[in-house]
């Protein structure tokens, strides 16, 4: 064993002769009692390795698992912390021996540290081995480290009794190191034989079997955070192959798979309610329990699980400061100190140290001070992990919470505004949010103060009273950040009224754009618009004004608490303070700072919060629809039970509700019709007055029945109540007295033969306001029935919806809604119907169907749906319409008038008993029904609605202009064969984008901004560098005096020094806090001058695109580039761009400042600046993925919650509550799910950087100690190397995190610039706006010449050399089948599709030359869809404020609405919803032809003009287009042919030619032309 080294042998109990010696007895020679020591660590590692390299255990496996994590022996997690601190304190016994063994001269005693080594690396081992044997399942192999642990117990306990022989071993370290293996063992072997008493799997007859848990078990589930073992759980080791696998392939919702039980919304909501109904005391039922406590009650413990990580991780975290006061004090005091003077030899040459000493050793504190960081970094994610999973859970519980309450909502509630859909959705989007950010950040509320005070006492400790100033300087500046903060959060809120209010603007815009071309106002909408988006800049002024004060205090703070602190310890001590007490405070200072400013943000949340919770509490105490008997199945006992015979009918009354599910498993069955039971009645309504809860009667004095099987058809003006009967048969409305009773299917009758299942309960409802689920066709059809082909074909067929879906792109696979292909209004009311059709029920309630529907799809639906394939059913059908002709199918008739009901009867008792009312229906279907059943060769708005669809359906195809994320999927989807490419692309940064928004901002302001950047961090730096050397200055003087002058009077020119010194200090203090001021400023002024002019840019390019942009572009995705796309580049983007530039600036300077102290330290950094690149390239790429599928798993809930919101009457009618929450929870758990990832992700990033930072900690620490053994430069250094290194383990996952954020959000960048590029329609014509004649066009002559049109130059074109001649004041009249061209005609008028040859001459002028602004604010048109914009009447007659009120009072009275005008408050200022939607349809369409009259143009054009009115209307209209356009030239687009009859021209087109052209008179005499065809169809 000799052997030498250096001077040294090294040998394993030293080279003394006595160190062999065992005359007092074997177990007296401590050398041999180590030795003893190694046995068990040897005999272990024998054992394991082979075990573990050969791994049978692992095949023996008696459970086949898919996950191996299954975690199922006993004291398992008790097992692992054991463990960590056996390595810990065998960390400290073998640093001991370490030590003891430099200070022992002559030679190495391997004894010393050998057996700590090796027992180091067996515990290690032995939890490899546990480990692996664990998850292969096989305990029997847990007797190996049984053995192990009682063999270690029994070694360390004849150590430590040893040293309890010895009388001054008290003192030693050493014996307390012993002390704790041995209760450590001791433990562990507890857990060991705990093992084997639970699992009995050995000395026992039968070994207990175990199964996995529900959650492994189902492949599905892939977060295994709560499966893995303690180390994987700290440091996220089971996310690895995800997050690198995300490189590769993109991670889809498949690869995250679904939430664990105990974290699906169910599970949480069933614990939120029971703790929420808890509360509901017996002797006080109508308290409303408090939100909180419920919360506390469901939610408590794990909060407080996070309290005590944080805790743990705010003490440790003062470790930091202390460590480097003492590395700095140590190296300066052993420079002063010669060595090896403090040789002593103990017993048997042993030397033995106290704590004390060892603590002094500078080594040993660098890793101390590593091992602390490691530890405080670990808790401190753990606690943030614990609270991030709690309040996701507990919006889980919030958002299921809520659904339940949306489904039992009144409906009055909902129509009288008390609940209106926006609030619903903020307490979805906005509350629910705010409360799960509460939970996350709330364990700070408590930590912080504690954390606060620590460090204050610390810095009293070190700096003396001085302290108390900087750290005044600090608290008193809180309240000031507290006051910036609420501050942002009030503009935020007006920010939000603004964008929301210019979102708005814009939709409006957009979905009428077609109407704003052709007016030529799309300007005068533009600049509202940009008012609008100038007073959000505004705000939004002001809200960057305080974010960068904000930001301006965090950085200024330790600045400034610096500054006062180190004047006041020089005021009051004459002189600058030791550099080991300068750097311990300048770290604290850093330490202090985070918690104010965080502070100030959670005291905000925690104020939002108990907003939301008060918001939350009144909605979840709003009024509700009747009690939920039905629900259940059990039947409620009648309130009028003696006036009825039970289970007849049912009474109900308000509180109750109105149909009961009298057993879920019966099947009822479908009746026979008997003549006998002719007179049954489905519903009953007696003496039923009803109200929507603002106590005005709605309907009053109801009586009437609804007789079983039969049609019953409700007629009656606008507004008299029709829809509201329905709506109180289905129990929506308030009874106040009377009620209705639905009759009981009496089950005698049913006959064996014909058992089919219908739902008694269900009630087939077809609503008036169309109502779609975001869904495909075929989904929104079925509504959650079993499909039937049979019937959905007859069903598609009844509502004519085979044509629509083969034009859809994917047929009735397509989705639509509102995320999907908007639909025009007749698509979307006859899929309502259908659904109504399909669904399976004995009662069919239809409000109007047909009024978004053209006369022959009315008649086809009528005769196919409702007669053929409803009555074939014996099915009771409801009808509400405004068609008269229909009445004669009608089996029983109810007539009502101002919200009561004026007849009730058959046809023929009306006929009979009101002759009066039949006359006036009979004047008003002045259009005879003969001929239904004849074929529809009728071109209609259907056709016309097909038309458009088909349109931008083939558009696409051609353009193949899809959504730019489509086209960076595709190029994925090409690259998939070759890995390299596509990991390129995924992990690239968008330098073009971000250049592309940097220079949007203004290049000056870019300029100035990485200017003052970097200026500020060199004064950052050079304020710490001027610390250092002043204090190692001072240091150095003070050694120095005390050598020149023996009476101790300082030296002059030190105190001079000293004041020059103070001096620049507070310069480059002023400097810095200025320079922080400049730098906030200008990033967050950058940030708003890019928002700016991106918003400008994209209006103006998108107002002023053709037409043709907005058939192929969904309406959806230019919304979203100005809402979500904006409000990011509004809001989001410079605050990114800041804290990156600013982590990253600060994590350089750090560790330059670290290198040029000491340069070997760049030897370590290679390797760690290699971890971090792969650290953040995988990172990036799988936190983009993650992000996108938290966004895009969260609009379909918000869309869910919406749409349920929207739709509460229909699936109220239809009963599907049950499937409704079923698909809330799926969808709660998937957003949940990639959240939970998400922020797993993030965790993984943070515990990797911080560990990275903890090793450059060390690194520092290690290169400082070494440069300063040889010598090279002063201790004051050192102390800021160290401050730098651990600034930089605080701002390196900053990083990497913003680095991921900013690439998100330039996304928005690109998809705004992607818009910046389409064509603008060519406004300028070639003659200037001042040569056209003032009253240009003055007669209204058109000539029509070889006139060649298309709307795309890549399409075929739609007018192939048309030639026409209309003569002023001519009335002219176009029909043809869809498709033929009309349309494109009547647009080709007003320039808006490319006419490539032939012109049209209008008054002698070549329209294609004017201006297009002059051209088109000289003609009127009018479109068949009516649009109507918010505002005024008169905004929307006369947007441009030119006309007089005559003038509109007069336009107003042409179209028959001047009575309706003058009711209405205000007259000509009645405000008009968004959309119109306070007016019918057909006074919509009456507006819009007001409209056109304001304009008195002399050329006027209908298109197809009459299709949403009923004949009353549409009566008016034709004779007001015959009296007061007598002398204008009016081009009628027809689609009922008997309107243009009295034209003076006929123009037939087919493919876009034009086939006849004459007299409709001299047309109708040639039997076998077209237009005679047409008319006769139309008769």
């Amino acid at each position: 064993m000799e052997q030498l080294d250096g001077g040294r042998a090294l040998s394993f109990c030293g080279n003394n002769s006595t160190a062999y010696s065992v005359k007092n007895g074997v177990l007296n020679n401590p050398c041999f009692v180590d030795a003893l020591n190694l046995v068990p660590h040897v005999f272990l590692l024998f054992i394991t390795f082979p075990i573990l390299f050969i791994g049978w255990g692992s095949q023996s496996s008696k459970v086949q698992i898919h996950h191996n994590t299954w975690l199922h022996f006993p004291g398992h997690n008790m097992r692992w912390i054991l463990t960590f601190l056996l390595l810990l304190v065998h960390v400290c016994e073998f640093s001991e021996g370490i030590v003891c063994n430099i200070r022992v001269m002559g030679t190495n005693h391997l004894h010393l540290f050998m057996p700590a080594f090796m027992g180091f690396v067996a515990a290690t081992t032995s939890v490899v081995y546990y480990h692996n044997i664990e998850t292969s399942n096989f305990p029997k192999l847990l007797l190996v480290l049984f053995i192990y642990w009682v063999l270690a117990f029994i070694t360390k306990s004849i150590k430590l009794w040893k040293f309890a022989e010895d009388k001054g071993a008290a003192q030693y370290l050493r014996l307390y190191i012993t002390a704790l293996l041995v209760i450590l063992y001791g433990l562990l072997m507890a857990v060991e034989i705990n093992v084997i008493r639970v699992r009995k799997y050995v000395f026992f007859a039968n070994p207990q079997k175990v199964k996995p848990p529900e959650d492994l078990q189902d492949l599905g589930v892939r977060f295994l955070q709560p499966f893995v073992n303690l180390l994987s759980k700290a440091t996220y080791w089971w996310m690895n192959p995800l997050i690198i696998g995300a490189h590769k392939r993109p991670i889809e919702l498949k690869k995250i798979g679904k939430l664990p039980i105990a974290m699906r919304a169910l599970t949480n909501y069933l614990r939120l309610k029971d703790a929420y109904e808890d509360q509901r005391t017996p002797e006080d039922p109508d308290r409303s329990p408090s939100i909180w406590r419920s919360m506390y009650r469901a939610f408590g413990r794990p909060i407080l699980l996070s309290s005590t990580f944080r805790y743990l991780a705010d003490l440790l975290g003062f470790a930091g400061p202390l460590c480097i006061s003492r590395i700095v004090e140590q190296l300066n005091s052993e420079k002063d100190v010669p060595e090896g003077n403090n040789t002593t030899v103990t017993y048997f040459e042993n030397y033995h140290m106290s704590s004390h000493e060892l603590l002094q050793n500078s080594s040993i504190l660098a890793v101390l001070l590593f091992l602390a960081l490691i530890l405080q970094r670990t808790f401190l994610q753990a606690s943030y992990y614990v609270t991030i999973e709690t309040g996701i859970n507990m919006r889980g519980a919030l958002l299921a919470m809520i659904y339940n309450k949306i489904l039992r909502l009144s409906t009055s509630n909902m129509s009288m505004g008390e609940m209106t859909l926006g609030q619903i959705n903020n307490l979805v989007a906005i509350e629910t949010n705010q409360l799960m950010w509460f939970l996350f950040l709330c364990p700070n509320l408590w930590a912080m103060p504690v954390q606060i005070v620590m460090g204050i006492i610390l810095l009293r400790h070190f700096m003396g009273s001085s302290a108390l100033v900087g750290a005044a300087v600090i608290v008193l500046l809180a309240p000031v950040q507290y006051l910036i903060a609420t501050k942002l959060a009030d503009t935020q809120k007006i920010t939000l009224e603004h964008s929301t209010d210019r979102v708005k603007k814009t939709t409006e815009i957009l979905k009428g754009i077609k109407l704003l071309k052709l007016y030529a106002w799309e300007n005068i909408f533009c600049d509202s618009v940009e008012e609008t988006r100038g007073k959000e800049l505004t705000s939004l002024r002001t809200f960057a004004f305080y974010t960068s004060m904000s930001i301006f205090m965090n950085a200024a703070i330790p600045i400034a608490a610096v500054l006062a602190t180190f004047v006041t310890y020089h005021i009051l001590n004459e002189e600058g303070p030791s550099p080991s007490q300068a750097f311990a405070a300048l770290s604290l200072f850093h330490i202090l700072v985070t918690p104010l400013f965080l502070l100030s943000t959670v005291v905000r949340f925690a104020v939002k919060a108990l907003v939301s919770v008060q918001k939350l509490g009144e909605f979840l105490q709003s009024d509700e629809i009747g009690d939920d008997s039905w629900r259940n199945g059990d039947i409620s006992v009648s309130f009028e039970a003696g006036k009825k015979p039970m289970g007849m009918t049912k009474a109900i009354n308000r509180k109750q509700p109105m149909r009961y599910q009298m057993d879920n498993y019966e099947q009822p069955t479908r009746r026979q019709m008997r003549p006998s039971e002719t007179e049954d009645v489905a519903v009953k309504v007696t003496g039923g007055s009803f109200t929507w809860g603002n106590n005005l009667l709605t309907l009053s004095d109801i009586n009437i029945r609804i007789p079983t099987g039969q049609l019953t058809m409700i007629v009656g003006q606008v507004g008299c109540g029709k829809s509201s009967l329905l709506l109180a048969m289905l129990g929506e409305m308030q009874a106040i007295e009377g009620g209705v009773y639905w009759s009981n299917w009496s089950e005698a009758e049913e006959s064996d033969e014909d058992i089919r299942s219908k739902n008694r309960n269900s009630v087939a409802y077809a609503a008036q306001k169309s109502w779609l689920l975001n869904a495909t066709v075929e989904e929104n059809i079925t509504f959650g029935s079993p499909f039937n082909k049979q019937r959905y074909k007859a069903v598609i067929d009844a509502c004519s919806l085979q044509p629509d879906i083969d034009l859809l792109p994917f047929g009735d696979q397509t989705e639509i809604g509102e995320r999907g292909i908007n639909l025009s209004g007749g698509q979307r009311q006859r899929i309502c119907v259908a659904r109504a059709l399909y669904q399976n029920t004995n009662i069919v309630f239809l409000d109007d169907p047909f009024s978004a529907l053209d006369i022959h799809l009315s008649d086809h639906l009528m005769q196919e749906g409702i007669l053929k394939f409803l009555q074939d059913d014996k099915r009771t059908v409801v009808l509400v319409t405004h068609k008269l002709q229909y009445l004669i199918h009608a089996d029983w008739i109810i007539a009502m008038k101002d919200g009561t009901v004026l007849r009730e009867g058959t046809l023929k008792d009306i006929q009979t008993h009101d002759i009066e009312l039949y006359d006036h229906w009979k004047t008003l279907m002045n259009r005879q029904d003969q001929g239904l059943e004849k074929d529809i060769q009728q071109d209609s708005q259907t056709t016309l609605e097909r038309k458009t669809l088909r349109r931008a359906f083939y558009s696409r195809e051609a353009k193949n202009q899809i959504d730019d994320e489509d086209e960076e999927e595709e190029a994925e989807e090409e690259d998939d064969d070759n890995f390299s490419t596509t990991t390129n692309r995924r992990s690239k940064i968008p330098w073009k984008v971000c250049w592309c928004y940097l220079s949007s901002g203004g290049f000056f302001m870019v300029f100035l901004m990485i200017f003052s950047k970097l200026l500020k961090h060199s004064v950052i730096v050079a304020i710490d560098y001027w610390l250092a050397n002043w204090t190692s200055k001072i240091n150095n003087s003070a050694e120095t005096g005390t050598d020149m002058y023996i009476n101790g009077t300082r030296p002059t020119n030190t105190a001079v020094q000293d004041s020059y010194y103070l001096l620049v200090f507070i310069i480059l203090c002023a400097a810095g806090i200025t320079l922080c001021l400049i730098t906030s400023l200008t990033v967050e002024f950058l940030g708003l001058s890019a928002a700016t002019n991106l918003h400008h840019n994209l209006l103006n390019k998108i107002i002023h695109a053709p037409i043709r942009f907005f058939d192929i572009t969904p309406l959806g995705q230019i919304l979203n580039r100005f809402s979500a796309d904006t409000n990011i580049i509004d809001q989001h983007i410079p605050s990114t761009l800041e804290s990156l530039t600013r982590s990253t600036l600060l994590c350089l300077s750090g560790i330059g400042v670290i290198a040029s102290i000491t340069p070997i330290f760049l030897v370590a950094l290679v390797p760690l600046a290699v971890a971090f690149y792969f650290i953040q390239k995988y990172f990036r790429v799988a936190s983009k993925d993650l992000q996108d599928l938290d966004d895009s798993t969260q609009l379909p809930l918000l869309c869910h919650f919406s749409e349920t919101a929207e739709g509460l009457t229909t699936i109220r009618a239809f009963r599907h509550e049950a499937r409704f929450k079923q698909r809330m929870l799926e969808l709660t758990d998937t957003n949940n799910t990639a959240y939970l990832f998400l922020s797993a992700a993030n965790r993984w990033l943070e515990v990797r950087t911080d560990y990275l930072g903890a090793v450059i900690v060390l690194a520092a620490a290690a290169a400082s100690i070494w440069s300063f053994h040889y010598g090279l430069h002063p201790g004051g250094l050192v102390g800021l190397g160290l401050t730098y290194a651990l600034t930089v383990t605080n701002y390196l996952n900053w990083v990497v995190r913003n680095l991921a954020d900013l690439e998100v959000q330039m996304a928005a960048v690109k998809k705004v610039n992607s818009f910046l590029s389409t064509e603008s329609e060519n406004y300028e014509g070639s003659m200037d706006a001042s040569q056209v004649p003032e009253n240009w066009p003055q007669d209204g002559e058109i000539k029509i010449q070889g006139l060649c049109v298309r709307y795309d130059p890549m399409l075929k074109p739609v007018l192939k050399h048309v030639n026409a001649y209309i003569k002023p004041g001519q009335k002219v009249g176009i029909c043809g089948r869809t498709g033929s061209g009309k349309s494109s005609l009547s647009l080709a008028f007003f320039n808006m599709v490319d006419i490539f040859e032939g012109k049209i001459i209008i008054d002698g002028i070549d329209i294609c030359k004017l201006p297009l602004q002059t051209l088109r604010s000289r003609l009127s048109i009018i479109l068949q869809d009516p649009v109507l914009f918010s505002g005024s009447i008169r905004f929307n007659l006369d947007p441009e404020k030119m006309c007089t009120d005559d003038r509109l009072w007069e336009a107003l009275e042409i179209a028959q609405l001047k009575n309706m005008v003058k009711a209405l408050p205000g007259g000509l200022d009645a405000v008009v919803t968004e959309g119109g939607e306070n007016f019918s349809v057909g006074q919509r369409q009456l507006f819009c032809l007001a409209r056109a009259f304001v304009r008195k143009s002399s050329i006027f054009i209908m298109d197809e003009a009459t299709a949403s009115i009923d004949m009353a209307t549409e009566n008016i209209l034709q004779k007001v287009v015959m009296t007061a356009f007598a002398d204008r030239t009016v081009v009628t687009i027809a689609h009922r042919v008997h309107t243009i009859l009295t034209a003076d021209l006929v123009i037939v087109m087919k493919r876009g030619n034009i086939m006849e052209y004459d007299k409709p008179e001299t047309l109708l005499e040639q039997e076998d032309g077209m237009f005679a065809s047409f008319v006769k169809a139309d008769m």
